[in-house]
């Protein structure tokens, strides 16, 4: 009895890489949040698939947990990589009573790099990602590590920038970076990434603050002091002699 972590990636069946969907394949049953597990339903097939709605996480490991121990081998997914912001740890938690269990983490393609390369290279250099969602994460903690992060030229990568109850966070975020970088410091962000409708726009630091387009799936980038734009694409240089 086996449960699959699966990162599917941002929801593209191009993104799906050859051993998370050979995972989904040899499972008995897929289990996930409704949206993620309707994205690879062309994989699914027949399979008994359980699911249940956002903000359901633990119940979701437990489903899984109580599918594998009747014998069943599990696929377990979740949208981008499973060990980034994903349920690997939870569902480590939720089995640690269960050392029989043998849990398998499959990675898959966060929306850092899907993003990024929407926008051509802006992580070439270090870099830090925050998520701006403050259900699990005090807002001050999150403060915090955007600051430190921008005091130490962090180009900058920011999940879940805004909600519907969420609407101010990401012009605070930039309101905090603003004092260790200028206004006019490269950016970008890039909407349903792998999917219908993906749109990746460049701007400035300044143009993110009160940005009606960015939603919560909306991915940001934000420059460092050498970010530039070359030829249409956001890119950090790492500093190569003879450039």
């Amino acid at each position: 009895m086996k449960i699959y972590v699966v990162g599917i990636g941002p929801g593209g069946e191009g993104y799906i890489t050859p051993v998370a969907r050979e995972a989904i394949e040899k499972s008995d049953v897929v289990v996930g949040y409704t949206v993620y597990v309707d994205l690879i339903k062309n994989l699914t097939g027949d399979k008994e698939t359980k699911t249940t709605a956002m903000k359901q996480e633990v119940e979701r490991c437990r489903m899984a947990l109580e599918e594998c121990l009747k014998g069943k081998d599990v696929a377990f997914v979740c949208s981008g990589d499973a060990g980034v912001y994903g349920m690997a740890g939870i569902m480590c938690e939720v089995a640690e009573d269960y050392p029989d269990v043998d849990i398998e983490v499959i990675p898959g393609i966060t929306a850092a790099c899907s993003g990024g390369a929407v926008l051509g290279a802006p992580l070439i250099h270090d870099f830090a990602v925050i998520s701006l969602s403050d259900l699990l994460t005090p807002w001050e903690m999150i403060e915090k590590r955007i600051s430190l992060a921008a005091e130490g030229d962090f180009v900058i990568c920011l999940y879940n920038p805004k909600s519907k109850k969420r609407v101010t966070h990401l012009d605070r975020a930039v309101e905090l970076i603003e004092k260790h970088r200028a206004g006019d410091t490269p950016c970008g962000y890039v909407k349903n990434i792998g999917r219908d409708g993906e749109t990746g726009v460049i701007c400035t630091l300044k143009e993110l603050s009160g940005n009606d387009d960015i939603d919560m799936f909306t991915t940001v980038f934000i420059g460092n002091s050498s970010t530039k734009v070359i030829n249409g694409k956001l890119v950090t240089p790492r500093g190569y002699k003879g450039v």
